[in-house]
């Protein structure tokens, strides 16, 4: 299984370190905070308090065995970047790193990280999305051309097959899997549990409480809503 290692445990930090704790990866949590290093000890596999700038305090923690590192380091950009090249020196091949500014996240990707995340700016992003189209319940960012978007279905979609509805021809999106809630049998009775159904076919029908998952351009998506 892959293994991760989330440099910096602000909001941001410890929000992706928890994320793929839950899902059941292994996750070591590095800070030089020990406030935040022991509250992250309650929900990953390992956390540690080092100053993550000094290459020998990452080896020491096993650093160079992680498949991934996250640099959630954020407002001091010199210390991101530092922590960014170390880990670049010791042999991690895929490195994420949180950028403040665009000049920063420009250093980010000349020294050659596989991702430069703007945590606030796509926030951002998000929240005005969210007030344009209310029916956007989430939205990732692929490139400056495509996105994925989850969508709650227009009501005159409700009822009809993805065939009928031809949203390719007639929105240019691609519909690449639909989310529902089911009930399943336990122990305790029926429990109501969303199901993803991945690359439906033409004549799967969309109904009520139903989510579409999307892939295309903000154009056409803003055509959708």
């Amino acid at each position: 299984m892959k293994q991760f290692a989330v440099i910096g445990l602000g909001r941001f930090g410890s929000a992706v370190a928890k994320t793929l704790s839950e899902k059941g990866y292994e996750v070591l949590a590095v800070d030089s905070n020990e406030e935040c290093v022991q509250d992250a000890s309650e929900y990953v596999a390992h956390a540690v308090t080092i100053d993550a700038t000094d290459e020998k305090a990452l080896r020491a923690v096993g650093i160079e065995h992680v498949d991934c590192a996250i640099v959630g380091i954020g407002a001091d950009i010199e210390a991101s970047i530092l922590v960014t090249v170390t880990l670049k020196e010791i042999g991690i091949k895929e490195i994420i790193a949180r950028a403040m500014t665009e000049v920063h996240g420009k250093v980010l990707e000349k020294i050659g990280v596989t991702k430069v995340v703007f945590a606030e700016r796509d926030m951002g992003i998000r929240a005005a999305n969210a007030l344009i189209s209310p029916e956007i319940i989430e939205y990732i960012d692929l490139s400056p051309e495509y996105s994925i978007f989850e969508i709650l279905p227009p009501k005159d979609f409700i009822g009809k097959t993805l065939r009928e509805l031809d949203i390719r021809a007639k929105y240019n999106l691609n519909v690449i899997a639909i989310k529902r809630k089911v009930k399943i049998k336990s122990e305790r009775g029926f429990e109501e549990r969303e199901k993803i159904n991945i690359s439906p076919s033409a004549n799967d029908v969309i109904v009520e409480g139903d989510k579409l998952i999307v892939i295309g351009t903000d154009e056409a998506i803003s055509k959708l809503s």
